[in-house]
């Protein structure tokens, strides 16, 4: 029964569905199923789906934007609950997330954030269209150890490299922890631009997160932390 509730979670999403996401949503907690794992082994599988399809040209963006509503609608019906598992588990780092400078895109951004708030985060969103100084302002501002950005174009993507320069002129590159990821973001773009870490998906990023937090390793230092294609 469990996985079946968790199959047809992930066929919503893939759907875009948000009706049958947020039924099938409260009938995974019904039937005792965690909230965060209803998201990681459910609605972020479909996610994943949607993702791939739109990177290979097989589907588009208002695909992409149904999907992430139709997650939303998930995340409404469980954030109690997540915030109940939430207050159990120990805080692991702070992160400042944001889509780069000339991208208004939020989705993948929102459903990163999202993950790595019950994942035992805090997170700090300073939004879209996020000018390269920003990050670092809020990172000084909250005490952050990481900083993720995402964007879904191209066009933005050089605005990635700037920060992780910037980061480097300030003098701060050793302090924080760099992330990059979005639709057009890949494995190669992040070690060219010597990000610490990519992941492929909302559910990878997290890892990416831990891993560099767990390392001890100092910021900037060591050879890009990747997951594409992580298997729980």
């Amino acid at each position: 029964m469990k996985e079946q509730i968790l199959k047809r979670l992930t066929d919503a999403i893939v759907d875009c569905d948000g009706d049958e996401a947020k039924k099938v949503a409260q009938e995974a907690l019904d039937a005792g199923i965690s909230a965060l794992e209803a998201i990681e082994k459910g609605a972020s599988k479909g996610l994943e789906v949607i993702s791939a399809r739109f990177s290979a040209g097989e589907a588009f963006l208002p695909e992409l934007t149904l999907a992430g509503d139709a997650m939303q609608e998930v995340l409404n019906v469980l954030s109690k609950a997540l915030a109940d598992e939430k207050a159990d588990t120990p805080v692991l780092g702070k992160v400042v997330i944001g889509t780069v400078f000339g991208d208004m895109h939020d989705i993948g951004k929102n459903i990163v954030a999202g993950l790595l708030s019950v994942n035992g985060f805090e997170v700090y969103d300073i939004g879209i269209n996020v000018e390269v100084k920003r990050f670092l302002e809020k990172a000084k501002e909250v005490g952050a150890n990481i900083i993720a950005t995402s964007t879904l174009l191209t066009t933005s993507m050089p605005y990635q490299e700037d920060l992780a320069k910037y980061l480097e002129d300030a003098g701060v590159r050793d302090q924080y922890y760099y992330i990059v990821g979005g639709g057009p973001v890949t494995a190669n773009w992040a070690a060219t631009i010597k990000a610490d870490g990519h992941g492929r998906t909302a559910t990878d990023a997290v890892e990416v997160c831990k891993q560099l937090v767990k390392s001890g390793n100092k910021p900037g230092s060591f050879e890009t932390v990747v997951y594409e294609y992580y298997q729980a």
